[in-house]
């Protein structure tokens, strides 16, 4: 074992060795490597990645490290439950790094007016004269996608209450795909929309990230209550990105559950790659519903 220099905190050296374990065998040795400065002969992965924790005096260098890719930083923070922008550069994903560490908050919130007030139950617990329907949209996806993504076992995130408490009763799922050819599924009730979806996780081992920027998401309102909530993201499996989706969800309060928002529909389609034209951007996807087919479906 190499004696512990004064450097990084247990918390950065607990999430070091977490991102270590997404990186390669070559990439951990060549970065053992640079960091000592080769004065150090290792044997073993587990010498390596100790000496690389041992050597380094500040989080953000080796953060910025070349062998610190880009997708791994990514995939550490999705495993943690820290929801980024598909498109985040590497210098953006250093710095939310560097603050959850810090702070040790997963999600912070974008909009003070909005909040969620249990962690199980995406809830508003604001009212407004002008109510802000993107900030609630931004906190649901947060919300969405972080239970989504703690019932995939390859992430090794802590479970949180997936279940059909989050829909309502006559909720209808709707799946469309252009993977292995054109298919499309339809669920309706809380019960088989749960099972559903958690089976796209649990069993299948997808990762949804959505794109929370401008060209990403988009929110609805109708009259009579009901919010469209429209999102555009890429789908991984481990660490292989597997397309990008689109996803649009119906939301209503219910009043006999502390007025708590749930899911009274999901629309759900998804691309693969073999699907998608040269020119569009996996970094990036954009969503191609238009307002107009967003009130169409607040109409039926």
């Amino acid at each position: 074992m190499f004696l512990k220099m004064p450097g990084l905190s247990p918390t950065e050296r607990k999430g070091f060795q977490k991102m270590l374990n997404i990186m390669s065998k070559d990439d951990i040795l060549s970065l053992c490597d640079t960091v000592t400065n080769k004065l150090i002969a290792v044997e073993s992965l587990t010498e390596a990645v100790e000496a690389i924790l041992s050597f380094t005096q500040d989080a953000e260098e080796l953060l910025k490290r070349k062998k610190m890719h880009r997708e791994i930083i990514f995939k550490y923070l999705a495993q943690e439950g820290v929801v980024m922008p598909p498109n985040s550069d590497k210098y953006q994903l250093v710095r939310r790094t560097v603050r959850f560490w810090s702070t040790g908050k997963a999600m912070e919130n974008e909009s003070p007016g909005i909040e969620s007030s249990r962690p199980s139950v995406f809830s508003e617990v604001a009212d407004s004269a002008v109510f802000d329907y993107m900030a609630l949209a931004r906190q649901f996806c947060h919300w969405f996608f972080q239970l989504f993504n703690s019932q995939n076992p390859s992430l090794g995130l802590p479970h949180q209450d997936w279940g059909p408490q989050h829909f309502w009763g006559d909720v209808c799922l709707r799946l469309f795909s252009t993977v292995d050819g054109q298919q499309t599924e339809e669920f309706h009730g809380s019960e088989l929309t749960s099972m559903r979806l958690l089976a796209l996780a649990k069993d299948e081992r997808l990762m949804l990230s959505p794109n929370l920027e401008p060209n990403g998401l988009k929110a609805l309102s109708s009259p009579h209550g009901l919010v469209l909530v429209a999102v555009a993201g890429t789908i991984h499996r481990d660490s292989i990105c597997l397309g990008i989706y689109e996803q649009v969800f119906g939301l209503v309060r219910s009043p006999l559950d502390q007025n708590s928002w749930k899911i009274k529909f999901v629309n759900l389609k998804i691309r693969g790659q073999d699907a998608l034209r040269e020119a569009e951007e996996l970094a990036s996807p954009t969503l191609t519903c238009s307002s107009t087919d967003l009130q169409l479906l607040c109409t039926r």
